[in-house]
Formats: structure tokens, C-alpha cells, sequence
């Protein structure tokens, strides 16, 4: 039986002229709820309508499967342009799962009156009662339904219940139910793997460059203030980056990865490596340094602000990398709008990011060299390792054939220097040491040089938006949602299930993806069974933007998957790089044989 909310209980009085209804009014809600699945309904009143793309489900202490909306009016719209509306009355049939105590469905929406108003975004909370599963009794509440949705829906969820579930998703859900110190520790060891991936690695040469740069033997505490001050840094601007894309979607993330932006970082670690290699000084002016000088001899530690901001700008290093724990926590944010637990957890992953960099801070003041020419030398190689960054960073926007170039040089004059160096010492072991490294880093940038400039037999792969799928088919570059609208239909006319990669040239797991997952034998074979479709997002144009916005794109790379009736597998979704056993074994439980 039905049972009406209580508008006092569950929506905020709005405060509107006399014209108009109160929000409680113009949009009346009720549901009913038999055993795991929910029908909500909205009794629209005449003049007013509800926008179809402004509904946002959340669970708490729950799982739901997002409901297949009905098709909605067209409608020119004075504040959002041309969108789908409801009126009179809209009914979502929502299939629940893993109802405990306390559950409820937080449900946010947004409508507007034909006069003129257009009320603010508004959310209800909606009790569940724990019950146990009944295919029986979902079915009837799924009968109440109209023919037609119910078939949709239908059909949609008995794809859903047998599609795999990603991580991220796991991960959102598990936020959602469970705030424990176990759920936090979960996190913290999962920033502590992150901190092993590719986006984290220019990390480890700026910080130990910030010890290096000390020119003076470190005690072990010292060493940990600065490495400390310098992984705050780096979580504060992680965490406080992540609550802006959950709030503003991925278009804040490329932002980000401009070519300005990416070049100028560059500059900034050049004039750090030329400051190693004694090419150049870097600071302040006489007078300033003397009233700065003498507020430091006042200070223990006066060099923890510089390494905070140094770790602030290695935050915006990492921000590209999107990871399906990352994914997690920008989902949950976005689903709930529970920004003060998001940014809790994201500065916990960032903290255990952060964990291998504090021990290799803390250590290093305690193992380097003592001051002299050693030191120098030392402090050149970290320069070495400092020029490197631009070139991970440049490695989004340049062509492959000038980072071919540039790391060449790079590689080399590394290895003239080791060659020089051994020459000024005496032990033979060391100086053997030295030649046998600097001689392997010169082979091996020849070797990689002929076999990329003069292939012999077999070409070597170059980066494309296409890449092969077995025998039987290809990525298929679209670009709009009418695009999209058009293959779903010829998939659907081919029982065919869908994938589509969404990417960017500035996103690094990307092409972990198109040259790692996606060129493993056993994937090939799996994606050969389905549809692929692919949208290149680099340029961020009006047109990608409608495609993020109209999936709630948190990051890239995002792997969308549709069932064959069109309908997006939501649970499914991919986010950040997943290694080719995993997916393959993704892609299997997709579409098993």
C-alpha cells in the first residue's frame, strides 16, 4: 500500500510569491515499497514539470539499480536549453538490494513553473524496510507499471543482475554503508598501491631533490619535517582537486592538462634541475633574503613551507591519473553530496600515496653524502632525474617522435656524465660500477632509436585512435550523441553488447590502456564479441561536453557498457586502468559464451 510522505518531514518550506505553489505542492511525491523493489512516483501539478536529466538517486545503507526513466517531452527551456521534461505524473520503478537497518534512498530533483520560477534542487528521503529477496514480489510491483516501460525495465534489469560489477562502483557502495576505521585503513592501503604507478614516479626526484638541495647533512628528523611537509602538500591539493571534480565533472580535470599549464610546470622543474647542476641560482633578492634569513634563524625547519608547496604542485602532477579508487570516492561524493566524508577519504588514499615518499624523505637525510664534491655530484643526478618530469608531463601534448628526441639527450648526456665521474675515482669496484651503467643507458637509447627511426621486420606500433580487434572489427570513432544514439540502435538491431572508451591525449592511463590492456591477445578476443566505440574528449568542445554530462563522467579513462536494448550497464563502468587479466576477466563476465 501506498504510504505519502509527510512534505513537513521530508522538504524544506520554499519561500515564493503568492503566484506560485510551494515546492511540497507543485511536485507531490509517494512510493511504495514490496520486498526489494520501489516504485516512486511524482503527481505533477498543471503549469509546472520536472526535469528528466536533474534526477540523482542515493542509497544509505542500501543498493539500488538506477531505474530506466520513461521517455519525457521535449521542451525549450528558458535556464537549461533544449531538454526532457515531465508533467503531470512520472513513475520509476527502482530494484533494491542488501537492505539493512536504518536504509533509506535519498532522491534529488529539480522543476520548474511554465509562469516563470524555477525552484532549486530538492531532496527526499524515502525509509526502506529490510526484507528479504522476492523475485515474486518485484515482479508485481514491476506490473503496476505501464506495458511498455515495464518490459524496458524489465529487460534492463535482468541484464544488469548478471553484469559485472567494477571496482569503483564496489568501492562507492561500501562508503555509502560502511564508515568504519576499517573502510578508512581499506583506502589508506589502496593509496599505498597508487603510490607505485606511473603518475606518482616524478614524485620520489622532487622530493629528493628538496633533501638533496639542503647541501648539508640532515638529521633524521629534519629530514622527516620536510618530507612530511611535502606529502601535506601533495594530499591537500589531491583531496581538494578531487572535491572539485566530483562538484564540476571532468572538464575541471582537463583544465588541468592545457598546454600552458603542462609546459609551464615544465619550465618551473628546468630551473630546478639547472639549480642542481650549479647552472644557476635561484633566490630571492639580497634584501629580501636578509629579512627572510633573519626570520629563519628564528624558525627550526624554515624550508617546510617551500617543500609544502613544492608537494602542492606535485598534487596537480598526479590529478590527471583517475583510479577506480579514486573513482570510488569522486561517485560516492557526486551521488550523496557528502563532501566533508569524501574529502576524509580522498586525504586518507592520498596519505597512503604519500607513505613510501615520507620513508624515502626520511631516510635520505640520514644515508646521503656528506657535504663536499660528492655532495655536487649528488645533487647532479637528482638534476638528471628533475629534467625527467617535463618529459612525463610533455608526454600528453608532444608528437612521439620529438620525446624520442628529447629523452635521447637526456639518456646521454646522463651517461657522459656517469663516464666522467668515474674517472675522478680510485675504487676500482665503484668505477667499474659506473662504466658498465653508463655503457648499458648508451646501447639501450641506440637500440631503441634503430628500432624506432628503421624498423626492420616487424613496424613498430605507433599511438592511433584506432586500434584492431581481432579479425572481426575496429574501434568506431564517434563524436556527438547522436552518434552514439545510432550505434546503440545497429547494436541493438544485432543483439550486440557495447563499449565505449571515452579518452583523452592528456590522459596517461589511457594509453596504458590502448597499448597494454587493449593489445593483449585474450582482450582482443573478448572485445570481438561486442560493439567498440570510442570518443576522443581532448579538445573538451561543446559536443564532448553534452556526451560527460550526459554520463556523469567523474574522470577519464571511462569505459561506458551497454546491454543490447541501449540501456547503460551502470555497474559496470569502468574508470582508470585496469591490467589485462582483470579486464579480460571484466569483459567475460559481461558477455560469457
Amino acid at each position: 500500500m501506498a504510504v505519502p510522505l509527510q512534505a513537513n518531514d521530508i522538504l524544506s518550506k520554499l519561500s515564493q510569491s503568492k503566484t506560485f505553489l510551494p515546492v511540497e505542492q507543485a511536485f507531490v511525491p509517494d512510493f511504495v515499497q514490496q520486498d526489494n523493489a520501489l516504485k516512486l512516483s511524482f503527481q505533477i501539478a498543471d503549469g509546472y514539470y520536472l526535469y528528466k536529466d536533474k534526477f540523482k538517486i542515493a542509497g544509505v545503507a542500501a543498493s539500488f539499480s538506477h531505474p530506466t526513466y520513461p521517455p519525457g517531452m521535449s521542451h525549450e527551456d528558458e535556464y537549461f536549453g533544449k531538454t526532457e521534461v515531465y508533467r503531470h505524473q512520472v513513475v520509476l520503478s527502482i530494484p533494491l538490494s542488501n537492505i539493512d537497518v536504518d536504509a533509506k534512498l535519498k532522491v534529488r530533483f529539480q522543476g520548474c513553473a511554465e509562469a516563470g520560477l524555477c525552484y532549486p534542487v530538492t531532496t527526499i528521503e524515502i525509509p526502506l524496510i529490510q526484507t528479504k529477496t522476492s523475485a515474486a514480489a518485484t515482479d508485481a510491483v514491476l506490473a503496476e507499471m505501464s506495458a511498455a516501460p515495464a518490459a524496458v525495465a524489465a529487460e534492463d534489469n535482468s541484464q544488469k543482475s548478471s553484469a559485472p560489477v567494477s571496482q569503483q562502483t564496489e568501492l562507492a557502495e561500501r562508503l555509502g554503508q560502511d564508515r568504519s576505521l576499517w573502510t578508512l585503513g581499506l583506502f589508506f592501503l589502496l593509496g599505498l598501491g597508487l603510490a607505485f604507478t606511473p603518475c606518482v614516479f616524478p614524485m620520489y626526484p622532487i622530493l629528493t631533490s628538496i633533501i638533496v638541495g639542503q647541501g648539508q647533512q640532515l638529521s633524521t628528523g629534519r629530514a622527516f619535517s620536510l618530507s612530511m611537509s611535502y606529502v601535506q602538500g601533495m594530499a591537500i591539493t589531491y583531496s581538494l582537486l578531487g572535491l572539485v571534480v566530483a562538484s564540476a565533472g571532468v572538464q575541471f580535470q582537463a583544465y588541468f592538462q592545457h598546454p600552458a599549464v603542462l609546459m609551464g610546470i615544465s619550465v618551473l622543474f628546468v630551473l630546478l634541475a639547472l639549480a642542481m647542476f650549479g647552472v644557476i641560482n635561484l633566490q630571492l633578492p639580497s634584501s629580501w633574503a636578509e629579512k627572510v634569513g633573519n626570520i629563519s634563524n628564528k624558525q627550526q625547519g624554515g624550508s617546510a613551507k617551500s617543500a609544502l608547496v613544492m608537494g602542492a604542485l606535485s598534487g596537480l602532477v598526479a590529478s590527471p591519473c583517475t583510479t577506480a579508487p579514486l573513482t570510488g570516492v569522486l561517485l560516492y561524493i557526486a551521488q550523496t553530496g557528502d563532501m566533508a566524508y569524501g574529502a576524509l577519504v580522498l586525504y586518507v588514499l592520498s596519505m597512503g600515496m604519500g607513505l613510501p615518499l615520507l620513508v624515502l624523505g626520511s631516510t635520505g637525510g640520514k644515508f646521503l653524502p656528506k657535504p663536499g664534491a660528492w655532495m655536487d655530484r649528488v645533487k647532479a643526478v637528482f638534476g638528471f632525474l628533475l629534467l625527467s618530469v617535463p618529459l612525463l608531463l610533455l608526454e600528453r601534448i608532444l608528437p612521439t617522435e620529438v620525446l624520442v628526441v628529447l629523452l635521447t639527450v637526456l639518456v646521454l648526456a646522463f651517461a657522459l656524465f656517469l663516464h666522467q665521474t668515474q674517472q675522478l675515482l680510485q675504487k676500482p669496484v665503484v668505477k667499474s660500477l659506473l662504466w658498465l651503467l653508463a655503457t648499458v643507458l648508451v646501447f639501450s637509447t641506440l637500440l631503441l632509436n634503430q628500432r624506432f627511426w628503421w624498423p626492420t621486420a616487424t613496424p613498430v606500433a605507433t599511438p592511433t585512435s584506432v586500434i584492431s580487434n581481432a579479425d572481426t572489427g575496429k574501434f568506431i570513432d564517434i563524436k556527438t550523441l547522436a552518434d552514439l544514439d545510432r550505434e546503440l540502435a545497429a547494436a541493438k538491431a544485432a543483439n550486440q553488447y557495447v563499449m565505449l572508451d571515452l579518452f583523452a591525449e592528456w590522459c596517461v592511463a589511457c594509453k596504458e590502456f590502448e597499448h597494454i590492456t587493449f593489445a593483449d591477445a585474450g582482450v582482443k578476443r573478448e572485445m570481438a564479441k561486442i560493439r567498440l566505440l570510442r570518443i576522443d574528449v581532448t579538445k573538451a568542445t561543446d559536443e564532448d561536453q553534452q556526451v560527460l554530462d550526459k554520463f556523469s563522467v567523474l574522470g577519464l579513462p571511462t569505459l561506458l557498457f551497454f546491454a543490447p536494448n541501449g540501456s547503460e550497464l551502470t555497474q559496470s563502468r569502468v574508470t582508470g586502468f585496469m591490467p589485462p587479466a582483470a579486464f579480460q576477466a571484466h569483459l567475460s563476465s559481461l558477455n560469457p559464451p
